[in-house]
């Protein structure tokens, strides 16, 4: 396993509980849209074992033309000792990223693609969307619907409605709204359906999404191939 230690070239406030690190690109290090990478600490390899409380699993944010590796989080008043080290951090100081993989890259077959977020989840979409605005090939269109209670909305700049590109952005702040839409979204028994978000977040969407009929296939989770089952099981009811 190879550790690419990098350091914090900018920290963006994109509201007032959530930060995007921008780390420089180590020589070598690649990545795709939809990609999660481990962001680790000094100190999280000293020991016999891996000290898992400076280790969190994290979506890329940006892409690889953009030349800098970002990472957003919400970090709120009350958080764990990660957050509280990452929050303290700045400009300069360095960080490990390592595994870097992608369970959701953008599909292209010629479908429509709809991309179900909680908060800061969004982040994980930001670069699917960008991929697709320079490449729109065998897509159909997107839609992105997210949820987010705080009202705080992430990078409006990207996620708005531009017709012309066949891409459409919705923003609601409660789970009624949030969850009518995914019906009528639903609606689309040839569409393919991203949700990214908490397990819980995820097993309700699924439920909803597969009682309108959706295919556990047409369903993309940010989870390794593994784990999966757990949450697609095809003995679910419908």
């Amino acid at each position: 396993m190879q550790i690419y230690w990098t350091k914090i070239n900018s920290i963006i406030e994109e509201t007032p509980e959530v930060k995007t690190y921008m780390l420089d690109c180590p020589e070598g290090f690649t990545w795709e849209e939809g990609s999660h990478t481990h962001f680790a600490f000094e100190g999280f390899n000293a020991g016999d074992k891996p000290n898992r409380s400076l280790i969190r699993h994290m979506s890329i944010t940006t892409l690889p033309h953009e030349n800098s590796i970002g990472i957003t989080t919400r970090i709120r008043e009350e958080c764990s000792e990660f957050k509280q080290i990452l929050r303290n951090m700045e400009v300069g100081h360095e960080v490990a990223i390592f595994k870097t993989h992608s369970n959701v890259p953008l599909k292209r077959e010629n479908k429509n693609v709809y991309l179900l977020s909680s908060g800061v989840g969004l982040a994980t979409f930001r670069p699917l969307v960008l991929d697709y605005f320079e490449r729109a090939d065998n897509v159909n269109q997107i839609h992105s619907l997210n949820i987010d209670s705080s009202r705080d909305y992430l990078f409006t700049n990207i996620f708005e409605s531009t017709p012309d590109k066949k891409f459409t952005s919705q923003f609601v702040d409660n789970r009624k709204d949030y969850y009518e839409e995914v019906k009528n979204l639903a609606g689309d028994k040839d569409g393919l359906f991203y949700v990214v978000g908490s397990d819980e977040f995820l097993s309700q969407n699924i439920e909803v999404l597969r009682e309108q009929g959706v295919k556990p296939e047409q369903i993309m989770l940010d989870k390794h191939e593994q784990q999966l089952p757990a949450f697609l099981s095809s003995d679910m009811p419908i």
